[in-house]
C-alpha cells in the first residue's frame, strides 16, 4: 500500500449529552471529599426558552465533540501530520474576538491539558504544551500510526466561570492497518505493574470505580502524586470520542509528598449504555504509567462511528514516548 495514502477527515454522529471534564482520583478513605466541578449540563445554567430549542440543544452537546463552543474555538495549526515522525504539534484557543487566550485559570497545576487518541481508542497521549505569549500552544508528538485522531483541549479562562473542553480531528497519512476497540478485562499489566478495575457503570445513574495498582504480587502502597493528585482518570466513548465527566473521590493534601495506595477511586455517569476506554494515569517511583481498560456498559448502545476506517495499536512504543504513551 502506498505509505503516503493520505487519511481523509470523517463526520461522527452524536445524538447523546453529557458534560465533558479531565478526571483526577485520590486513595480510597484518604483525606476529605472533594468539591465536584459544574459543568454546562449541571448547575449554573437557566434553561431556554421553548423559541430557542436550537439554541438549548446546542448548548447540551458534550464536551470535547464540538472545535467550538460558548465563544472559544480551537484552531489547530495544521491538522495533516505524517505517522510515525516526530512532530510539533502547534496551535490556538481563539475568543469570541477572534484573538488568542492568553489568560487562563489552572487547574491540576497546568492552565491546559492536552490529550491525543485516535478513533480506534488503541493508545492515549496525555501531553503538556507550552504556551508562548501570544497565546500560541506547541508540544512534539508522534503519532504511532496512520489514522484520524482527535484533540481534546481541556482549560478554563480566566474570565469563565466553568471550565471547557474542545476537540479538533488530526490527519496522519501513512499505511492504514484498521483494528477493533482493543478488548481487556477487568485486570491489565502495563511496564511490570498490575492494575485492576472494580465498580460498574450504569446508564443515567453516578457510580464509583475503584482502580487498585499492585507489583510482584504486592500491592503498591507508595503511589506518588502526579500534577497534584493521586491519579487521572480519562474515560472516552467508543464511537464519537466524547468525553465521559469524571469526579475525584476526596483529594490529597496540598503539597502532599506522597499519595499512598493501591486504591484509587472516581465518581461517572455513563450517558448511554455501549464501550467506554478508560485510561488510568498514575505515578510511582518517578515514573508516570497509564493503565488502559475496555468497559463495556448494558443499555441503549452510543452511536457508531462512520468514515474511514482507524489504525491497528503500535505493538512497541514510539521514540520519545514511554509505554503509557506521554512525553518527557
Amino acid at each position: 500500500m502506498n505509505t503516503a495514502l493520505k487519511i481523509a477527515a470523517f463526520a461522527t454522529g452524536v445524538t447523546t449529552a453529557f458534560g465533558a471534564a479531565y478526571g483526577v482520583g485520590h486513595l480510597t478513605g484518604d483525606g476529605k471529599p472533594a468539591p465536584r466541578p459544574t459543568t454546562a449540563a449541571h448547575a449554573g445554567h437557566t434553561p431556554a426558552p421553548a423559541a430557542s430549542a436550537g439554541a438549548a440543544a446546542a448548548e447540551q452537546l458534550p464536551g470535547g465533540l464540538q472545535v467550538s463552543e460558548r465563544g472559544y474555538t480551537l484552531a489547530l495549526e495544521n491538522p495533516f501530520v505524517t505517522a510515525g515522525a516526530p512532530t510539533e504539534l502547534r496551535f490556538r484557543v481563539l475568543g469570541a474576538d477572534g484573538r488568542p487566550v492568553t489568560d487562563y485559570r489552572p487547574a491540576h497545576e497546568k492552565e491546559l491539558h492536552l490529550i491525543v487518541a485516535p478513533r480506534d481508542l488503541a493508545t492515549f497521549q496525555h501531553l503538556h504544551p507550552v504556551r508562548a505569549a501570544d497565546g500560541t500552544w506547541s508540544a512534539p508528538v508522534a503519532l504511532p500510526a496512520a489514522g484520524e485522531y482527535r484533540v481534546f483541549a481541556d482549560f478554563t479562562p480566566a474570565d469563565a466561570a466553568e471550565g471547557l473542553t474542545l476537540g479538533a480531528d488530526l490527519h496522519a497519512a501513512g499505511e492504514l492497518r484498521p483494528a477493533p476497540l482493543p478488548a481487556t478485562g477487568r485486570t491489565v499489566t502495563v511496564d511490570g505493574y498490575t492494575v485492576t478495575l472494580d465498580g460498574e457503570l450504569t446508564p443515567g445513574r453516578a457510580g464509583q470505580l475503584t482502580l487498585n495498582v499492585g507489583r510482584d504480587g504486592r500491592p503498591v502502597t507508595d503511589l506518588q502524586p502526579y500534577l497534584g493528585a493521586a491519579g487521572h482518570l480519562v474515560a472516552l466513548r467508543a464511537g464519537d470520542l466524547a468525553y465521559l465527566h469524571v469526579h475525584p473521590d476526596g483529594h490529597l493534601p496540598e503539597g502532599a509528598a506522597t499519595a499512598g495506595g493501591p486504591a484509587i477511586t472516581f465518581t461517572t455517569t455513563a450517558p448511554s449504555g455501549g464501550e467506554y476506554r478508560l485510561f488510568l494515569d498514575f505515578q510511582h517511583r518517578g515514573t508516570v504509567h497509564t493503565a488502559a481498560f475496555t468497559l463495556p456498559v448494558g443499555g441503549t448502545p452510543a452511536p457508531a462511528a462512520t468514515g474511514a476506517p482507524t489504525a491497528e495499536a503500535p505493538t512497541t512504543a514510539p521514540a520519545g514516548h514511554d509505554g503509557a504513551g506521554h512525553q518527557h
